[in-house]
């Protein structure tokens, strides 16, 4: 069988990448879709898709676009999970190069079993290895994610929401998050829509159908300067924080989506490092909790472990102060 780098320019088999599937993962993994379309010009890219993640396809360039594995001639597949699972629906498609990180028993599955995934401690360096050949050096830097809505796709859908064309500025709340202590807390999103709305900022609240109660607890705490946009369906968030001035997010799926948009995004990172998990893309802000001597988890006065801050600790008034500053600084 050859190899990547044997099958040459002429090489024009699809490549076939399986990423991770959380909405903030799923995006990081653009990075990867970037290095592969350098590496291999001439080859398509496509994704392996689910149903909540396969929308922010149709705003990646150098996609092809989202497979649900029929058949298409792949001449490769990068699977960049660990898991058995994922490894198999590209060796039952016969695809004939399969790459992989050593895990769960892929001895059969996988073709190019690589090593030393733990000499990386970004998500996306992993997946980046993958794409590149087998020992080569990381790139001295990697492309940020890209997400690109056409301006008439924003305006026809503040249209349909009968938004006024200037409502002058607007800010994004997204106080949803996946994973223990990652969310600050509702009371606090509700103070600083609060001080929004004293501004006269508009609030849109984003989020899914499930946090449709934290919408409640900001709309009631703000009052009419403040509009639910929480619901199903990914592309309706992808379209409203394409159209806002600003962004404040805990570290989560929306978070990744603004910043790949290039909204500018105020982040909130609590018992996650994003030294780690921050996006690859410039954030407006990056806001942590102030250092809590003994730590308010274990009790140590010298306790340097990340899981263990708190995202209260996070004071609004500090939010609010810097959500001003950017606003300044886009001249809103």
């Amino acid at each position: 069988m050859p190899s990547q780098e044997a099958s040459g320019a002429s090489d024009t088999r699809p490549i076939l990448l399986v990423p991770y599937m959380w909405i903030g993962d799923f995006v990081r993994c653009h990075t990867v879709v970037q290095v592969l379309n350098a590496r291999f010009p001439s080859r398509p890219v496509d994704v392996l898709a689910t149903p909540l993640v396969t929308t922010l396809v149709d705003y990646m360039p150098g996609v092809r676009k989202a497979s649900r594995l029929r058949e298409e001639g792949y001449g490769t597949a990068l699977v960049t999970l660990r898991t058995w699972k994922s490894a198999l629906a590209p060796f039952l498609a016969g695809i004939p190069e399969r790459i992989g990180f050593f895990g769960e028993g892929r001895f059969v599955l996988l073709n190019d079993i690589r090593g030393g995934e733990r000499q990386y401690d970004r998500m996306i360096d992993r997946c980046v290895a993958l794409a590149l050949p087998n020992g080569a050096p990381p790139p001295a830097a990697l492309p940020p994610p890209k997400l690109i809505v056409p301006p008439a796709e924003v305006a026809a859908w503040r249209q349909r929401q009968e938004l006024a064309a200037d409502m002058g500025p607007v800010v994004a709340l997204c106080p949803g998050a996946v994973g223990a202590g990652k969310s600050w807390p509702i009371g606090h999103y509700a103070e600083l829509a609060r001080g929004l709305a004293v501004q006269n900022i508009a609030i849109w609240v984003l989020g899914a159908p499930n946090e449709r109660m934290l919408a409640d607890a900001i709309v009631a705490s703000a009052g009419a300067r403040v509009r639910d946009f929480t619901g199903p369906g990914l592309r309706e968030s992808i379209l409203a924080l394409a159209a806002v001035d600003a962004v404040v997010a805990n570290d989560s799926g929306l978070m990744h989506i603004a910043a790949a948009l290039g909204t500018p995004t105020v982040a909130l990172f609590g018992p996650s490092d994003p030294r780690l998990w921050a996006p690859l893309n410039p954030l407006a802000a990056v806001i942590e909790p102030p250092d809590e001597r003994p730590c308010p988890q274990c009790g140590k006065p010298d306790c340097d472990d990340v899981c263990h801050r708190r995202t209260a600790a996070i004071a609004p008034g500090r939010v609010l102060d810097t959500v001003r500053e950017v606003l300044a600084r886009a001249g809103g």
